[in-house]
């Protein structure tokens, strides 16, 4: 800010006097923090201390309950003091980071396949899993690479490319798909025909022209009987369209479909031919196991040839004139410079080294099965080259250690389009970085509204929403509670997915993810939460009328994922919003400290409320310090139970969704917890600018990154902190165009 608008540091320091060297002293040095001897004036030589300062003060934790503090404002001024000085110094000497050399994650990976060669392939079948750290599974520093992993790559491309050019010695193979797991296949489903109910779909990648056979497997109801709902056909579709309707309770279909090559939707569901309701007591619902239970894909057989697909189309840009070797090879040279230009982020012409490199392997699979086998070689080498497979960023040469430069156009391009596509860039966006343009920011802003509003930016959102919001979360959950199945795991997740979705494509505020008063309901979801006149399987938007459900933490995904397992859990909910919407982290609990919670009750005693068991456990001095932070905010949502169903008791006892805030704000119930949050707006926004910028760099955060952060939030303050104020904060930010060497080189 200007000097003459700058905040009074000589008022600043004095209220770092009066209220925090009490305990923030060189003898007492709670929490491990001194700040005798520490000027406000000076902060920028101490920037890493006085960060944590002005992130405790600004989300209202400190000074803690119970201390003597001024009105919020004077300790507002005192951060901004702080802040003022460090940004100051960070704009005349920036210091971006030094990313770690940064590997394709499988997601990555899996996209690039997909943009690359137009097919779309399950990563989880060829790549083990990769680590998470910060909440994020792209992160550099957690990216090893291993021989076991090299291994997996080479594999993944000798049958990734043999898909993509059908290779037509593809054997028969079988493929088995599950339905997912839980699922109540009593009404309809998504995606699948009226007049159906149950089932799923699949994308199946068909290798050859040929005959399939497609097996449904349906459950019984024991003792060889067929289970209510059981002697219903089931109908198979391809990409939509009816293919074959299958008698009722037949494993098999009868004979092997004729399917032809590439990438299709296949759908199974049992046509609903009547209603089991009313019957008895007894069989008044449908079985869920007279529902599809697999589906089983063996082929291909009596195959004719490769197929007229879009890999083969994306592939072969080109045809040799004759059947002469040169004539070949000039074609070969003029396909893998396409490819490898896609593949390797930048421009690559014919008589590139990287093209020669692929030469010995076309000749290797020409000489054994002709032009196509020396490109299906050819293509698997491009994708286990390091090029591929790594995000190079090389320093400019004579660069010193220390010293901070700017990323290429490519590199940058590349940036951009795996923070918002996860992804390769596109043809676009390579051609305006090739051309040295992409850093001007008019161009740069212009290819960032267009790559957030592609369809590949839902990369972004199923990222950000599975990881920062936990969605990922809840494949793994099993909360003890027969209400509970595969229909509502995929409406919660759904819900969430889709207020995520609304905010990023309708350019909404980053605060509508706390205040939304709209949701998006299914018939299931819309009976759990209570909201009437909803029917059927599709979600659509309806308006909130009940104040207790606007927003995120009103939705059941993430009070199902922050809930332990047969019982609430007031901690991790508190902790989950404490760290990932006001941004003040929160320590583990220390070794050896039971916070199971258990009920220790005597025998013929009243049980327990979780508060009750929580504040026994608060007894523990050890314990008390965090629990005073977090256990307000969870008290606060105690009304939802285990998976966010309202509830108005617990084990008998009255709910008290009562509770202070370090800061002396008062909580009673979950709408006084999403104000207190509002009354912090600058502080949830930078939150989730620090989640975004983690995400698009790729490395956690440091104290010199917060400059910028800061620089994001007041421009984006402007603009309601809409979605797209932020993202182009970040990408215009000095840690994701620059870099700090810090010695060494990339290949």
């Amino acid at each position: 800010m200007p000097a003459a608008a700058a905040p009074d540091s000589a008022a600043a320091q004095a209220v770092v006097d009066r209220y925090c060297l009490t305990c923030h002293n060189a003898r007492a040095k709670t929490g491990g923090l001194s700040l005798e001897g520490l000027a406000i004036a000076d902060a920028l030589h101490e920037p890493q201390t006085w960060e944590k300062v002005i992130r405790k003060v600004r989300t209202g934790m400190m000074p803690p309950g119970g201390a003597p503090r001024p009105d919020r404002a004077t300790l507002d001024a005192m951060a901004s003091a702080a802040a003022a000085r460090i940004d100051r110094a960070a704009a005349t000497a920036p210091n971006p980071g030094a990313p770690a050399l940064h590997r394709l994650n499988r997601t990555e990976y899996a996209n690039a396949i997909r943009d690359l060669l137009a097919l779309p392939i399950d990563p989880t079948t060829m790549l083990p899993g990769d680590d998470s750290s910060e909440g994020f599974d792209n992160m550099a520093s957690v990216l090893s690479v291993s021989p076991a992993l090299m291994q997996a790559y080479v594999s993944a491309a000798a049958k990734i490319s043999r898909l993509a050019v059908g290779d037509p010695t593809t054997t028969a193979a079988i493929t088995t798909y599950q339905a997912p797991r839980g699922l109540a296949q009593t009404g309809h489903r998504e995606g699948l025909p009226l007049g159906t109910r149950g089932g799923f779909t699949v994308t199946h990648v068909f290798p050859l022209d040929a005959e399939y056979e497609l097996r449904v497997a349906r459950g019984g109801a024991g003792f060889g009987l067929t289970a209510v709902g059981g002697d219903e056909p089931v109908e198979i579709t391809l990409d939509g369209q009816r293919l074959r309707l299958t008698g009722g309770g037949a494993p098999r279909a009868d004979g092997p479909l004729k399917i032809p090559a590439g990438p299709h939707t296949i759908g199974v569901a049992v046509v609903r031919k009547s209603d089991a309701h009313g019957v008895d007591d007894l069989f008044s619902e449908l079985a869920i196991s007279s529902g599809v239970q697999s589906l089983t894909i063996n082929g291909p057989l009596n195959a004719t040839g490769p197929g007229d697909t879009a890999s083969r189309r994306r592939i072969f840009t080109c045809r040799p004139a004759t059947s002469r070797p040169a004539d070949e090879v000039t074609c070969a040279r003029t396909i893998f410079a396409s490819l490898a230009t896609a593949a390797f982020r930048r421009p690559v012409r014919q008589a590139d080294p990287a093209v020669d490199a692929l030469l010995p392997f076309f000749e290797s699979g020409r000489s054994l099965r002709g032009f196509e086998a020396g490109v299906q070689y050819g293509l698997a080498r491009i994708l286990v080259d390091p090029q591929f497979i790594f995000r190079f960023e090389r320093a400019p040469a004579g660069a010193r250690d220390g010293s901070v430069y700017r990323l290429s156009d490519l590199e940058l391009a590349s940036r951009l389009s795996f923070f918002l596509w996860s992804s390769i860039p596109d043809e676009e966006l390579l051609k305006v970085a090739a051309s040295g343009r992409l850093h001007e920011p008019a161009i740069l802003e212009q290819q960032t509204r267009r790559m957030l509003a592609h369809p590949k930016g839902d990369a972004l959102i199923d990222s950000l929403a599975g990881q920062w919001l936990l969605l990922r979360e809840l494949d793994e959950v099993s909360p003890g509670t027969k209400e509970f199945d595969g229909n509502l795991r995929y409406a919660f997740r759904r819900e969430t997915e889709l207020l995520f979705e609304t905010v990023v494509r309708e350019d909404r505020s980053i605060l509508d993810l706390i205040d939304a008063d709209y949701t998006f309901v299914d018939e299931r979801l819309a009976r759990h939460y209570g909201i009437p006149n909803v029917r059927g399987s599709r979600f659509r938007r309806v308006t909130l009328g009940n104040d207790a459900r606007r927003g995120l933490l009103g939705q059941g995904s993430l009070l199902t994922v922050t809930s332990a397992g047969d019982r609430t859990s007031p901690v991790r909910r508190g902790r989950w919003i404490l760290e990932n919407l006001l941004g003040a982290p929160v320590p583990s609990p220390p070794a050896g400290v039971d916070t199971s919670l258990t009920e220790t009750a005597s025998l013929g005693s009243a049980p327990q409320s979780v508060r009750q068991r929580l504040e026994r456990h608060r007894a523990n001095p050890t314990c008390a310090a965090c629990h005073a932070l977090m256990d307000p905010i969870g008290f606060s949502l105690e009304n939802y139970d285990l998976i966010g169903h309202w509830r108005e008791n617990d084990a008998g006892v009255a709910i008290n969704a009562s509770g202070r805030l370090p800061d002396g704000t008062e909580l009673e119930g979950p709408g006084s917890l999403r104000r207190a949050l509002l009354s912090r707006r600058d502080a949830v926004a930078s939150t989730a600018i620090e989640k975004l910028l983690t995400y698009a760099l790729g490395r956690r955060l440091e104290y010199f990154d917060m400059p910028a952060v800061r620089a994001v939030t007041h421009a984006a303050a402007t603009d309601d902190y809409r979605f797209s104020s932020l993202v182009l904060g970040i990408v215009k930010s000095t840690p994701f165009q620059m870099k700090r060497y810090d010695g060494g080189t990339e290949p």
